[in-house]
């Protein structure tokens, strides 16, 4: 290794950093594609490398600057995929010093002037000693759009001295103009298997002695990312003194025993809230984390789902032989719909915790609603329990009570809204003058056209399939109805309605209808507007509702219930036959033979 520090010791992430691509692990695709570039001379002219933190994108960005200028230790080499390591340009670029690499961190350099200083203006200038002049700009996604707007001409078309490669951990925030001119590869997160390979290599070429339990925690705990996992090595070897267990690793990562999560998870789940609380209190006790129990228990909520669906999951190199027995155990045990409850709880009680004063009293108070969430019956067995439960009879002359679908008022509310039967009505139609047949024709054709709208309710409908909402709004609160036929329109006005709403409403009709409309104001003889006969509707509905023995049967169950909606049979068909995908006939094919 080449890397040099000021003092004698170096931390692991960087004393074990890769600096050939035989040295990356876990990119094995990317490796390969590179090699075989190299060796068609088909070098791109731009990279960009894309992943999460610490997989090693600007590791890999070093290691391509070097294979393109790498000379060999005879000073006659071309580019290549395994540098030397030895020769002046591979050590002065993986110690960040050779002029003409130069690195740039675009979080820190966003504008477009610095694209221009350190770009736009040096790259017309050819490498100072080496083959190439490369730019390596980190954190790519961090640079305004002004300053890719500068890049774009000189990527699409750079001297073919000039190399670029991006290293960003936010591709979507790369605009497409930029991405089209990169060869791009995705760095994958790292296999547990092959992290704790390398974390075993790394502890034996230290002398350190760390068990494979603590291994797994520590390769859990990275999540993928090879210099976190190197990181919470260095520091587990030093927290642990000599042999390092799984113990000093839960202790210095501030997490819970996985056994004694494990014992959490049971008792919640059986609905022990006083056992529950208590080993909670004894984990913190102990130094554990309040967020980071509950991590635990989401994470274990997780896994036995997945395991449940597929119990080729529980083959995890990270989990012990104790914990995978358990949770193959609870997977069988426990039905989907408790351990998604559960799930959801969790990510609800993770956000409270985190935003909370005291973390270990949110965690508590978590603990204790989950307890009680856990022995809820399902919406199953609440049917069949309240089913089973003996209800009051009705009151005598009670009226009918509601059913399940919502019976009662509902046939009133649905039926379409017209004028009392008991209302006059006028019908007004055009004359026809001696031996005039075009005016009666014309009569009868308004008159056809007009029996479209049989009622009031029909007009409603035409005012909505236009969308003017203003104009619907003003019918259904401010028209109390007092006559109609179609063409014919007589109403009494709401105190407050607009004076102009007559004429407005007569004239819309007549635009979408093609037909003239006679709209009069009069003085008594109106009926209920639409929303005050739909809001009468509505609850009437909800107290018959109300009244039902079922529904009684369950306030009385749950103090406090409300009803929150109720959806008459009509309604439901409807929702049904919306969602109801059409059927599909079979169309003939003329070429289809018999």
């Amino acid at each position: 290794m080449t890397d040099s520090a000021p003092s004698g010791y170096r931390v692991l992430a960087r004393k074990y950093r890769p600096e050939t691509f035989a040295d990356l692990v876990g990119q094995d695709a990317m490796v390969r594609t590179l090699k075989n570039a190299f060796e068609a001379d088909r070098i791109a002219q731009a990279f960009i490398m894309t992943g999460i933190r610490g997989t090693g994108k600007t590791t890999t960005a070093r290691i391509i600057a070097k294979g393109m200028n790498c000379i060999g230790p005879d000073g006659n080499g071309g580019p290549t995929t395994d540098p030397c390591g030895t020769c002046e340009h591979c050590v002065a670029i993986m110690e960040g010093r050779h002029v003409d690499v130069m690195e740039m961190d675009a979080a820190s350099h966003t504008g477009v002037q610095n694209i221009r200083d350190a770009i736009i203006e040096t790259v017309s200038y050819r490498a100072a000693s080496a083959r190439y002049k490369i730019f390596i700009i980190d954190e790519v996604h961090m640079l305004s759009t002004s300053a890719f707007n500068a890049l774009l001409k000189t990527l699409e078309e750079p001297p073919a001295h000039v190399k670029f490669i991006f290293a960003t951990t936010e591709i979507r925030k790369v605009p497409v103009t930029v991405l089209s001119r990169c060869q791009r590869f995705d760095l994958r997160r790292i296999e547990p298997e092959v992290m704790l390979k390398l974390m075993r290599k790394i502890a034996g070429s230290e002398g350190a002695e760390i068990t494979d339990d603590a291994l797994a925690l520590i390769t859990r705990a990275a999540e993928g990312s090879a210099r976190d996992a190197t990181s919470l090595l260095d520091q587990a070897i030093s927290h642990g003194a000599g042999e390092t267990g799984a113990d000093q690793v839960r202790a210095m990562l501030g997490l819970a025993d996985r056994g004694r999560v494990l014992d959490l998870f049971d008792m919640i789940l059986k609905g022990d809230a006083a056992g529950a609380l208590t080993e909670l209190g004894a984990q913190y006790s102990d130094g554990a984390d309040p967020l980071a129990v509950l991590r635990d228990l989401a994470e274990i909520t997780h896994w036995t789902s997945v395991v449940k669906i597929t119990p080729e999951a529980a083959d995890d190199p990270t989990i012990g032989p104790d914990e995978r027995a358990r949770g193959l155990q609870m997977a069988e045990a426990l039905p989907m719909r408790v351990l998604t409850r559960m799930w959801q709880m969790l990510l609800k009680a993770l956000e409270e915790v985190a935003g909370a004063p005291n973390a270990m009293m949110a965690a508590e108070m978590a603990v204790i609603r989950l307890t009680h969430v856990a022995d809820l019956p399902s919406p199953e067995e609440l049917l069949r329990k309240l089913k089973d439960t003996p209800v009051p009879a009705s009151p005598p002359g009670g009226g009918t009570a509601a059913s399940g679908t919502g019976g009662g008022p509902s046939a009133q509310a649905s039926a379409p809204y017209s004028a009392p039967a008991s209302q006059p009505q006028q019908t007004h139609q055009p004359r026809a003058s001696g031996g005039n047949g075009v005016s009666a024709s014309l009569a009868v054709a308004a008159n056809e056209a007009l029996a479209h709208y049989p009622t009031f309710h029909h007009v409603v409908e035409v005012i909505r399939a236009n969308r003017d909402v203003k104009l619907l709004v003003e019918v259904e609160t401010c028209v109390q109805l007092a006559a109609y036929q179609p063409g014919r329109i007589e109403f009494v006005p709401t105190e407050g309605a607009p004076h102009d709403l007559a004429q407005r409403l007569g004239a819309a009709l007549q635009r979408w209808t093609g037909n003239r409309w006679a709209v009069t104001l009069v003085n008594e003889g109106g009926g209920e507007t639409i929303a005050a006969r739909r809001d009468a509707d509505k609850l009437a509905l909800h107290n018959e509702a109300e009244s039902h023995p079922l529904v009684q049967a369950v306030k009385d169950a749950f103090p406090g219930a409300e009803i929150i909606e109720i959806r008459t049979a009509r309604q439901i068909e409807n929702a049904a036959l919306a969602d109801a995908l059409p059927e599909v006939e079979d169309e003939w094919d003329p070429f289809e033979e018999d």
